[in-house]
C-alpha cells in the first residue's frame, strides 16, 4: 500500500472539502435551519456521492462518461437543473422572509420543513449531479492513480475520501446546529439563503454555459 501516495490525497481532498461549493453551502443552509438529524443526514449524502464519484472515476465508468458527448451532455444538464431548481427555491425563501418579516411567521424560527430522508437526497443529488465534481475526480484520479497503483491503496483511497467527507460535514452540522447556535444564526437566516441560492444559480450557470 503506498502510504505517500494516500497521504496527498488525503491533502488535496481536504482542501477541496473546505474550499467554498454546493456541498459546503448545502450543509451550511440546512445545519443552521433545519434539524440536527436532517443537517447530519445532507452530510452522509454528500459523503455518499463522493464515494460513488471516487468509485466510478476509479474504476474507470466517468471517464467513458465524460468521452461520450451525449452522456456527458446528459450529466450536464441534469446537474445544471438541479442545482438551478435548488438555487431559485433558496433565493425564493429568502425573498419571501423579507416580504414578511413584519409578520409573526417570520419571527419564529422555521425549522424541521425536511424529513430526514429529503435532507439525505439533498446532499446525495447535490454532489452526485455536479458535473464539476466528476472532472474533479476524473483529473485527480487521472495524474495520481498511474497502472501500477495496487489494489489495496485504490481501495484505501476509496475509503478515505469517505471517512475524510463524512468527518468534515458531520462535524460542520453537529456544530451548527446546536440550538444555542441556531439561534443565533437565525436572523441571518435569509442572507444564508440568499448567499446559498447565488451560489447554486451561478454553478448552474457555469455549468450551462459550457453546453451552449
Amino acid at each position: 500500500m503506498n502510504l505517500e501516495l494516500l497521504m496527498t490525497l488525503a491533502v488535496i481532498h481536504t482542501v477541496a472539502l473546505a474550499s467554498p461549493g454546493p456541498d459546503l453551502a448545502l450543509v451550511l443552509k440546512l445545519a443552521s435551519q433545519e434539524s440536527r438529524q436532517v443537517a447530519v443526514a445532507s452530510a452522509a449524502g454528500i459523503a455518499l456521492a463522493i464515494l460513488v464519484h471516487t468509485m466510478l472515476s476509479l474504476t474507470g465508468v466517468s471517464l467513458v462518461i465524460k468521452s461520450s458527448q451525449t452522456l456527458f451532455f446528459a450529466v450536464q444538464l441534469l446537474g445544471a437543473g438541479y442545482l438551478a431548481w435548488m438555487g431559485v427555491g433558496a433565493i425564493t425563501g429568502a425573498l419571501q422572509h423579507w416580504r414578511e418579516k413584519c409578520t409573526a411567521a417570520a419571527v419564529e424560527p422555521i425549522k424541521n420543513q425536511l424529513t430526514v430522508k429529503q435532507g439525505f437526497m439533498q446532499g446525495l443529488y447535490t454532489n452526485l449531479l455536479n458535473p464539476k465534481a466528476m472532472i474533479f475526480f476524473i483529473t485527480l484520479f487521472s495524474a495520481m492513480m498511474t497502472p501500477e497503483v495496487s489494489t489495496s491503496t485504490k481501495a484505501a483511497a476509496a475509503l478515505m475520501f469517505l471517512l475524510l467527507s463524512l468527518i468534515w460535514f458531520v462535524l460542520i452540522a453537529l456544530v451548527l446546529s446546536k440550538p444555542n447556535v441556531q439561534q443565533k444564526m437565525h436572523k441571518a437566516a435569509p442572507v444564508i439563503n440568499l448567499i446559498t441560492g447565488l451560489l447554486f444559480v451561478s454553478v448552474a450557470l457555469a455549468i450551462a454555459s459550457e453546453l451552449f
